[in-house]
């Protein structure tokens, strides 16, 4: 799923290319991808865009009279950008949900796994556009006092705190694996157990990864990102989608937590005093020959 650092690198390249641009059409090839409308699709046309912004993890093409359009990328939702814009108004191929016609070109919404889960929203004024949001605590202006207040708020693993968009905006599965890893704490420690120099240097840990990713995906994507660009499975993460090449900072391998259609990578040296955590597909499996630390796995 596309998370602050891609969807911020949407949101400016989307800027530089509709903002004061007029709306032609709104085409929608999927019944489902519609998910509500306080206007109809047709009243878009003609106004004019005025701003992009970021909603959490989606992207609002804010156009004139305060109307919105809001996008939900989801898992495998993509954009797509042609300028000049194609003559043709019918979908092409199954993965195309959307067509918006801007006077500067076309922008799709694709989606290329079977499961559709993208969604778009028609909305009406500032409230119609709150009611979007998630209540998430904007990490790029929050302190360190609102991110302790709102980490402590209940207790849970840091994985899922991080990865919860009602406490914190725009990070997923990737960046918070990262985060923790640069903060050099364990995804299963509780909030509540932390220290308050370790909520610290995890705040800080929070706020420097997503802007160290954000730059970099601003300066090595110049133009509109292709596809391949929004991943979550990049080469130079430290952790994330890295399981069994070595750790950057000690040189273990890189372990994982498989669960549901996700999983959760660490260093077990760097974050976990040399501990693996158990993997529940396993770990139910092997029970007692499960190994208990990096040590015992290495043969060590």
């Amino acid at each position: 799923m596309p998370e602050f650092p891609d969807i911020e690198l949407y949101r400016v390249r989307l800027a530089e290319r509709i903002v004061g641009s007029n709306v032609e059409s709104l085409t929608f090839f999927n019944p489902f991808v519609l998910r509500s409308y306080a206007v109809a699709p047709q009243e878009f046309t003609g106004l004019k865009v005025v701003g992009i912004e970021r909603l959490g993890k989606r992207i609002v093409i804010a156009v004139e009279n305060e109307r919105f359009i809001v996008i939900h990328l989801m898992v495998a939702g993509r954009l797509q950008w042609q300028s000049p814009a194609p003559d043709a108004k019918r979908a092409t191929g199954k993965i195309q949900l959307a067509a918006f016609r801007f006077s500067t070109g076309l922008l799709s919404l694709i989606e290329s796994s079977t499961r559709k889960r993208a969604s778009i929203h028609l909305v009406a004024g500032r409230a119609g556009l709150a009611e979007h949001e998630r209540g998430g605590l904007n990490l790029m202006d929050s302190t360190p006092a609102e991110f302790a207040q709102r980490l402590r708020a209940t207790n849970r693993t840091l994985k899922r705190a991080l990865t919860d968009p009602r406490t914190f905006d725009g990070i997923g599965n990737a960046y918070s694996d990262e985060i923790l890893f640069a903060a050099r704490i364990s995804p299963v420690r509780t909030t509540g157990s932390l220290k308050d120099e370790e909520v610290e240097r995890l705040h800080r840990a929070t706020v420097e990864t997503l802007i160290h990713w954000t730059e970099k995906l601003q300066r090595t994507v110049p133009g509109f990102p292709k596809n391949a660009d929004v991943t979550a499975f990049r080469p130079d993460f430290a952790v994330h989608n890295r399981f069994g090449h070595p750790c950057p900072n000690c040189g273990a391998p890189i372990q994982h937590i498989v669960y549901a259609e996700n999983e959760t990578n660490y260093c077990a040296r760097c974050q976990n005093e040399g501990r693996l955590l158990a993997d529940r597909s396993l770990s139910r499996l092997l029970k007692d020959d499960w190994p208990k630390t990096l040590e015992e796995m290495l043969g060590g």
